[in-house]
């Protein structure tokens, strides 16, 4: 009985011995078919590569017409060879004329041959080429031939990725995997980045395809499997994320697929064909994901990137790589681009070296990119397809003011952004300027301009954004970026650096706000939750665990001793809470002044209205505590039930609509009438147009990311108040109707020269 392995193992062999010859790309290639054709007992064996106009060239052939190579061309989806490349599926045909695809190219002297058998040349599930063997007689081709022949087209997909073709392409053309591409979705946050790609959840670059020992390398795939599938179940078992709901569903469907046995043997058959473990992983990865493109059922497109996610993690198992590597290695302007992150994982990469941000999905209010926005990067959104069709070190330019992205952009696009960067800069310099000059409308009404802030390395903002003060100090932000709890001691000497940095300048800090979609992987009490947005987190775990809140309160008040502490609760639901946690602060006090501890000069307690029941209470509220900060990310969310993190709504709803402006001039109003201080430290505030209704409300205090500074004050210093006053009185409480409040605000902004 033949072995039907040998022949692909043979040739898989001689492929190797070719690649590390000393060869020019074109006789490399003529050898490659050369070798194929004769390995599969075929009188025809070409390649055609896609060009970048959606072409396929004929790039090298044994058996047709040599002069037909780099003339011969089917577009995409013409003929048999078009009709792979459109549907990344082979075609295996014993009479390829009866096929209606099939299409006639006389230059090539193909009329004669009969059986047909052609796979396209994948990478990551992309096509980049067709392969092709054919014979006179009418023979189907057997399955261990194709599996050979995809095998060898992966080879060739490396070929052409790592550019050996590049120098056979005639000029004026280029191949499709180096076609420029652009992208439209959502701008999360303004700005222009120009850079190199850096791939959050990298693909792995096999180099090492061919193996000596295949029993070797089944034992290496079952050992990095295993480990695989502990790694799953440990994070289901010890509840080491968010799990519930999607995540869960993520890792249900990891653990799905590493113990799928079909795609295992999968896996065993291509290693017995003679390629590595990781090869194999790659090229099943690669098959796969071309099949699952073209399914039409959407849950099952979906699994599509939990799969690509769980072969890349089989991947970095196999080949010892952690991910720091990518981190370490970063390019001086990177661009991540990614499905999608959390805000520890972006806090990963050193500040100086991001340009911008890109992901696949997200919202403009997800923590990631409110993170971004404090970081001063541009970030967009939506971005379906980007991370597939990137590859590490691509020239890219993210515009995160239309909300585009532009992937190997032309030399005369990079030249034109490269100019609109420049722009801003000279705008910034407008800002800069500005930094020293009243914060005043332009009829003399103060309003303070504060800024959100969370680590160490925000401070330096504090100065050069000329904030009034920080509005906002997301003391969870240490905890996210920490492998274990921050001691008492490093909270207290960050809390310290940040009075420091302020230089008398008021702050306010928020208690750790962690649960929710704010997962500490070393917190073991996270539980499961239908919807962790409405549930344990914020004051009402840190009640629940007051050990938590005692550490930081007292870390707090000791890195306050001798200046004022301003302290502030998170989702407060009842003023219960409040005295719940004011008796904790009353304890501490106690216990420092017990031991003579420099304490605070002036404590002021205050709440984060973030929970539609505080508007029933608004009165008792004001009275309860020192100050309120409306958090109107969570109150809109919560307002209008819309999660902030579902990509189907994250533009359905806005915040400057008429319902939830009469809101915040609810809570301005009881403010005044109860001369309690109010600020408002949401995402409305960063914005010309949402900071002006918000002052317009009665809003004299908001906190924003100090890159928003600059712009909201331009538009202060040009603002009559007194008319935006009488606007409101005209039009917010009307019967809704007509424009909505957002276009009407633009238009009193127009009339005026108000820059937004």
């Amino acid at each position: 009985m033949r072995d039907t392995a040998s022949g692909p193992r043979v040739l898989l062999k001689r492929l190797r011995e070719l690649m590390q010859e000393p060869l020019e790309p074109q006789e490399r290639l003529d050898r490659i078919v050369r070798d194929i054709a004769a390995n599969m007992v075929a009188e025809v064996c070409s390649l055609y590569v896609l060009r970048a106009d959606s072409v396929l060239e004929l790039y090298a052939t044994e058996g047709l017409n040599p002069k037909a190579v780099h003339l011969a061309q089917l577009r995409l989806g013409e003929g048999l060879v078009g009709t792979i490349a459109a549907s990344a599926r082979p075609l295996n045909l014993s009479n390829a004329q009866e096929h209606p695809a099939f299409a006639y190219l006389p230059e090539t002297g193909e009329e004669i041959y009969n059986s047909f058998l052609g796979v396209p040349v994948l990478r990551a599930g992309r096509t980049l080429g067709v392969l092709v063997v054919q014979n006179k007689t009418m023979r189907h081709y057997r399955d261990d031939e194709v599996e050979a022949l995809e095998t060898t087209a992966m080879v060739i997909a490396e070929m052409i990725a790592t550019g050996d073709l590049a120098r056979l392409t005639r000029p004026g053309l280029e191949l499709d995997l180096r076609r420029p591409v652009s992208f439209t979705g959502l701008s999360f946050n303004e700005g222009v980045g120009l850079g190199h790609v850096v791939l959050h959840e990298p693909r792995i670059v096999v180099t090492n395809l061919f193996n000596e020992d295949s029993d070797e390398e089944i034992k290496r795939l079952d050992a990095s499997l295993g480990s695989l599938r502990l790694s799953i179940d440990d994070m289901l078992e010890r509840r080491e994320v968010a799990f519930e709901g999607e995540h869960r569903q993520v890792l249900e469907a990891y653990r799905m697929f590493a113990n799928d046995s079909g795609w295992v043997r999968r896996l065993e058959e291509a290693i017995r064909n003679g390629l590595t473990a990781e090869a194999a992983v790659e090229k099943v990865q690669s098959d796969m994901r071309a099949r699952m493109l073209h399914m039409t059922d959407p849950y099952l497109r979906e699994r599509m990137s939990d799969f690509d996610d769980l072969a890349n993690r089989l991947l970095r198992q196999l080949m010892g790589r952690g991910p720091d590597d990518v981190a370490a290695s970063l390019p001086k302007d990177a661009i991540i681009v990614a499905r999608s992150m959390g805000a520890a994982e972006l806090l990963d990469y050193p500040r100086d070296k991001l340009r911008g941000l890109v992901l696949e999905d997200g919202a403009a209010t997800s923590h990631v990119v409110i993170v971004a926005r404090a970081m001063g990067i541009p970030v967009a959104g939506q971005m379906r397809g980007a991370v597939s069709m990137a590859e590490n070190g691509d020239a890219i330019i993210v515009d995160g003011e239309e909300g585009a992205i532009h992937l190997r952009p032309q030399p005369d696009l990079e030249a034109a952004y490269a100019e609109k960067v420049r722009f801003r800069a000279r705008r910034q310099e407008v800002y800069r300027e500005l930094r020293k000059k009243p914060s005043v409308t332009k009829d003399g009404v103060q309003v303070d301009l504060l800024m959100n802030a969370g680590l160490a390395v925000d401070l330096p903002q504090l100065a050069e954004a000329g904030a009034a003060g920080i509005g906002l100090f997301r003391t969870e932000l240490q905890f996210m970026v920490a492998s274990t709890f921050p001691r008492a001691e490093a909270q207290e000497r960050l809390y310290r650096d940040v009075l420091d940095a302020a230089r008398g300048k008021p702050v306010t800090f928020r208690t750790i706000d962690i649960g929710g979609d704010k997962v500490l992987p070393y917190f073991k009490d996270t539980i499961q939750e239908e919807n962790p947005a409405l549930g344990w987190r914020a004051i009402r775990l840190t009640l629940d665990r007051p050990g938590l809140l005692r550490t930081q309160i007292r870390a707090l008040l000791k890195a306050c001793g001798g200046r004022e502490l301003k302290l502030m609760l998170p989702m407060v639901t009842e003023l219960g809470e409040i005295a719940q946690a004011r008796e904790i602060i009353d304890r501490e006090v106690r216990h420092l002044s017990r031991f003579a501890h420099h304490l605070p000069t002036s404590l002021k307690l205050g709440a984060m209205l973030e929970v539609p029941s505080l508007l029933f209470q608004l009165d008792e509220l004001m009275k309860a505590v020192d100050f309120v900060s409306v958090g109107s990310n969570d109150l809109f969310q919560f307002v209008m039930a819309v999660d902030r993190g579902n990509t189907q709504l994250s533009d359905r709803f806005d915040a400057l609509s008429t319902p939830f402006l009469r809101v915040l001039k609810q809570i301005a109003d009881a403010g005044v009438r109860n001369q309690t201080p109010v600020t408002l430290c949401g995402e409305l505030a960063g914005k010309p147009i949402s900071a002006m209704a918000l002052i317009g409300l009665g809003y004299r205090s908001i906190s924003m990311s100090p890159a928003s500074i600059g712009p909201v004050k331009a538009m202060l210093t040009e603002l009559p108040l007194a008319e935006l006053e009488t606007f409101f009185d005209d039009n917010l409480m009307a019967p809704v109707q007509g424009l909505p409040m957002r276009a009407l605000l633009q238009a009193f902004a127009d009339d005026r020269s108000i820059p937004l």
